[in-house]
């Protein structure tokens, strides 16, 4: 998918009356959910309405992300003027914008459907833009969940599947977009840091309040945003679960933040663009506001340096705060959705006792304390969790606090159990949080046993052998049954159980 605002014109005068097209062009949002909704309200407010067109999806009303209560709360004057922004006269009556409206009428248009309907969104996008001649309208989306292809079976970030569609994300909170003084910021992350520049240039100018920066790694922004609506139930739950055990939450939320980035740095280096997205650029990434061309992590193995991890994109400033925000008990107002689904884990999870029985009894409480069961993408993300974990070989070490959260919804039910205890439990989980993150030996040595040939691969498997050969002569040659991992810790019973049975 071709995706940028200039055709393969050398035209200089044709390029320059371009740009001036684009950057005083309008953005459009389709699929209008609370976001794009509390987004116009803000501009409304800003009285910067006229770079903003809305259009639902059909059959969908305009306002109809908003409760009774919000819509009886905010002024009728900017609620008009957010009509107007998603409806034009036919016939003396006003009538719903389409996704065609906007692509005739926009420079761009951010497909904010979540994931249930965004792979589709972007294939009637593609073909309008054909149809009309509209082949410059830049496509973006919002989309925080994993896509899936039922036919294969497989799970995967959209961004990758479609390297040149861009991602637009930020932290906020729907109630705080209609406080006409709070401020915001955003990232417009698109492979071609040109595009990326000017894209942010025009979802910049759509409200003083929003101040949005550029980048190059939608791939990465995509994966945060999916990554941090699982860890957001997590933190939901630790909040309301161990609200008198306050000690544990400075880990558990470290951990959780930490580990979001880690695994999108161990995606990032599987991205088969990654090469083109540092060396082939109109202009270097310093220009976007990265400090540093490049942050890459690496481990030493047999003697060699490997890269591991590609943390550039940490950079993105709100990125990262999309994550820590996420994560956090807002003062006023409610939290994100999927931290209230975590609010309703706990209180189910002290109320019966247990983990849940499955994700639809899940989902089922989250309905019954209503929130809708299609907002929460962190639940969804969870479902392909590990053939998300598999696809871009996600090491345990930096994905355990969603592989225990994946357990405990599930997993086998004496896993569950285990789970319980720990999660219930504030020195079992911040045990778990501790040893979770250290490297499986197991791994270390399946990999010496695959490397004999190299000198320190089989020294090692030597020490082992002679460290247990003395361990059972202590202790005279004791064997051990199955049963008696049992008496091990509860949180040590847990990782073993994911290792075995998510790593396999």
């Amino acid at each position: 998918m071709r995706n940028s605002f200039f055709d393969a014109s050398l035209d200089a005068a044709a390029i320059r009356e371009r740009v001036r097209e684009v950057t005083g062009g309008k953005v459009g949002f389709y699929s209008v959910g609370l976001y794009p909704a509390s987004l116009a309200y803000n501009c409304a407010m800003q009285n910067e309405g006229e770079r903003l067109l809305l259009a639902p999806r059909p059959n969908r009303d305009l306002l109809g992300a908003f409760s009774p209560d919000v819509l009886d709360s905010m002024d009728s004057d900017h609620v008009d003027r957010v009509v107007e922004m998603g409806t034009r006269k036919l016939n003396g009556e006003r009538i719903s914008l389409t996704l065609a409206d906007l692509i005739r009428r926009c420079e761009m248009v951010v497909l904010s459907a979540n994931s249930n309907h965004i792979e589709e969104d972007l294939t009637e996008a593609c073909r309008l833009r054909q149809d009309l001649g509209r082949e410059q309208v830049v496509l973006a989306c919002l989309a925080g969940s994993f896509s899936h292809d039922p036919i294969n079976n497989s799970a995967y970030v959209l961004c990758e599947k479609e390297p040149n569609l861009a991602f637009f994300s930020g932290f906020h909170r729907h109630g705080a977009l209609r406080n006409p003084f709070d401020s915001f910021t955003a990232n417009f992350c698109h492979p071609n840091a040109l595009t990326a520049m000017l894209g942010a240039q025009l979802m910049d100018q759509l409200s003083p309040n929003i101040q949005v920066a550029a980048g190059v790694h939608n791939v990465e922004g995509q994966y945060i945003k999916a990554a941090k609506n699982m860890a957001s139930v997590f933190a939901g739950f630790g909040y309301s679960f161990h609200q008198d055990n306050p000690g544990v939450l400075p880990t558990l939320l470290t951990l959780l933040l930490d580990q979001c980035l880690d695994q999108a740095a161990t995606v990032s280096m599987a991205r088969p663009d990654r090469q083109k997205l540092y060396h082939r650029q109109p202009i270097p990434l310093t220009e976007l506001g990265y400090a540093v061309p490049r942050i890459e992590a690496t481990l030493v193995r047999d003697g060699d340096f490997e890269k591991v991890r590609d943390h550039t994109f940490v950079q993105l400033t709100a990125m990262v705060a999309d994550v820590r925000g996420s994560m956090m008990l807002p003062r006023t107002g409610k939290p994100t959705r999927n931290f209230q689904a975590g609010q309703v884990l706990a209180h189910y999870m002290r109320e019966t006792q247990r983990c849940p029985d499955s994700m639809e009894e899940l989902e089922t409480w989250c309905e019954g304390a209503g929130l809708r069961r299609g907002g929460l993408e962190g639940l969804k993300s969870l479902r392909y969790w590990p053939q998300i974990a598999r696809k871009y070989a996600i090491p345990a070490h930096d994905a355990s606090m969603v592989n225990l959260l994946y357990m405990a919804i599930y997993g086998r039910p004496p896993v569950k159990q285990t789970a319980f205890r720990v999660m219930s439990d504030s020195r079992e989980l911040s045990s778990y949080c501790q040893e979770s993150v250290r490297p499986s030996h197991s791994r270390r040595y399946a990999e010496a046993l695959q490397n004999l040939e190299v000198p320190e691969a089989l020294d090692l498997v030597v020490n082992a052998v002679i460290a247990d050969n003395a361990r059972r002569a202590i202790r005279g040659d004791v064997q051990l049954e199955d049963n008696d991992t049992g008496n091990a810790a509860d949180y040590l019973q847990l990782m073993d159980s994911i290792e075995s049975q998510l790593d396999s």
